[in-house]
């Protein structure tokens, strides 16, 4: 696949979308939150973009990759979450730096190095996050799961994936142990969108035993449990 070069920037509003909605419409006010800038610069970035074909705009809908912009994205996802696998497994990086450590790498990383770094890591399926690392031709699965937000109150779910990308907040999330492969149960949903009550680990059987601790809805949402 053929990817021509583009700035920073936009590789980042790209592959942001397909963070946010591998195939489903992006609101532009939820795009400008997740990249930290605000609604008039996404717009701006987003009309540059579909004059290059990369997006599709729907009025009062939000945005879409179109397939080539999703070739683009996802090229940039798999070098991002690639190089999260080189620095957990063998530099040892702590997993709370994984991805603004990978984000600087990404766009200076040519099709050659990428594919050398897959080929030297096993070909990976998934990042140390949980998230699936898409293949040299931009295919993957998505994960089968729902946003920990979502998780009826009672249920007992497994964490697959963590996807947020900002430091504090994966900091806070690894804090509470809220990781890929632990066990979550949603003991209290608060009313009006309040917090939830979680226990991490629970036991197996009643009796003593988990962490309980209490997340934001905002917050769940980034934590992606199976459904």
């Amino acid at each position: 696949m053929i990817i021509q070069q583009l700035s920073e920037s936009t590789e980042m509003y790209l592959k942001a979308m397909v963070e946010l909605s591998d195939r489903e419409m992006v609101a532009i006010g939820r795009l400008a939150e997740r990249l930290s800038v605000t609604a008039v610069s996404t717009n701006e970035m987003m009309r540059r973009l579909g004059e290059q074909g990369l997006v599709k705009h729907t009025p009062y809908k939000g945005v879409a990759l179109t397939k080539k912009g999703r070739e683009v994205a996802c090229n940039v996802l798999r070098r991002q979450r690639l190089w999260e696998c080189f620095l957990y497994d063998h530099l040892k990086i702590e997993w709370t730096q994984l991805y603004e450590l990978a984000c600087s790498l990404e766009h200076a990383t040519a099709p050659e190095v990428t594919e050398a770094l897959a080929v030297f890591l096993g070909n990976p399926k998934t990042c140390p996050r949980g998230n699936p690392i898409p293949a040299a031709d931009g295919s993957f699965v998505p994960l089968n799961g729902i946003p920990l937000s979502e998780a009826a109150v009672g249920a007992t779910v497994r964490v697959l994936a963590v996807n947020a990308t900002a430091t504090d907040v994966i900091q806070h999330l690894f804090e509470r142990g809220l990781l890929p492969g632990h066990k979550v149960k949603v003991v209290e949903a608060a009313p009006l969108q309040g917090p939830l009550t979680l226990c991490v680990d629970p036991p197996e059987k009643n009796g003593a035993g988990g962490k309980e601790t209490v997340l934001g809805l905002s917050l769940a949402e980034f934590v992606i449990v199976e459904s």
